[in-house]
């Protein structure tokens, strides 16, 4: 049975990290939903816009995938850029469409959590004040409505570099949005807070860029597998990355790589049969 997450919130969620700063990750036991159906991995996993790049669920899958040998993990893409809180009410389009894909996921896996991260758009000094008003309604209405109300929920900090970046004048509020997402993990049942800490940004000043993405997912899934409060840098976070980026493929994942670059126009036929055959 394949263990489902559901990946929602705004653009640091679906990620705008450069594919290009980061090794590949690819594993046939990481799938994501495509169609109501699970397709291998692939980044962009959450292709919300034209400039969706890496996010935090690659890595989150392939640490979950180093404590769960031979196990499938899927994850749910909804997340969608420059979304508020009130894009995320209960009734509203992006909910009902987080649900409904959640609802195919559990056709055919366990949801075994929800990954979230928001708060971007929420930094006004009126908005962030009913910040966890608003978030408390929405957390409760999607375990109600996915039937699960100890699922676990991961939520991440805004990163520190916000208010210095190139939209900078925007995001002063944003402390208060980290406080109320701690103040709301430290007081909600299942839900745990993570750390963006020491996380650096594209050279926007408001994403996060790859190699920051790769650690936040990994801060992620220790949240969920120890199911507490991530509140700084784990000691070897690198090691990990490097762990999960050198991965030794199988045959099986490189017939598949050579299938995608011949594919995209990348690999002459001749040379796809000849490097199958020396697999």
């Amino acid at each position: 049975m394949v263990h489902s997450f559901l990946l929602i919130g705004q653009s640091n969620m679906a990620g705008r990290g450069f594919l290009k700063d980061v090794p590949l990750l690819f594993d046939n036991q990481i799938k994501m939903l495509v169609n109501g159906r699970w397709q291998t991995m692939w980044e962009p996993i959450n292709h919300d816009r034209p400039t969706a790049g890496v996010g935090l669920a690659a890595s989150f899958a392939a640490t979950w995938r180093l404590k769960h040998e031979g196990e499938e993990i899927g994850l749910i893409p909804c997340a969608d850029g420059g979304t508020s809180l009130d894009d995320w009410a209960v009734g509203e389009v992006l909910f009902e469409h987080a649900v409904f894909q959640a609802k195919l996921a559990q056709r055919i896996s366990t949801v075994a959590g929800i990954l979230w991260h928001q708060g971007e758009n929420d930094c006004s000094l009126e908005q962030s004040s009913r910040y966890q008003e608003k978030f408390s309604l929405i957390v409760e209405a999607f375990r109600r409505e996915l039937n699960t109300p100890d699922i676990p929920l991961i939520i991440g900090g805004l990163g520190d570099f916000l208010s210095r970046g190139r939209y900078g004048a925007y995001f002063t509020g944003y402390p208060a949005v980290n406080e109320a997402l701690q103040q709301f993990a430290s007081t909600t049942p299942n839900c745990y807070f993570v750390t963006a800490a020491g996380l650096t940004a594209n050279p926007d000043g408001l994403h996060f860029d790859a190699v920051s993405q790769r650690i936040f997912g990994i801060r992620y899934f220790e949240g969920f597998h120890q199911q507490k409060h991530i509140l700084a840098q784990l000691p070897d976070e690198k090691g990990i990355v490097d762990s999960i980026s050198n991965r030794p493929l199988s045959k099986a994942e490189k017939a598949a790589l050579l299938e995608i670059r011949f594919a995209n126009g990348e690999l002459a036929l001749v040379d796809l049969e000849m490097q199958l055959q020396n697999l």
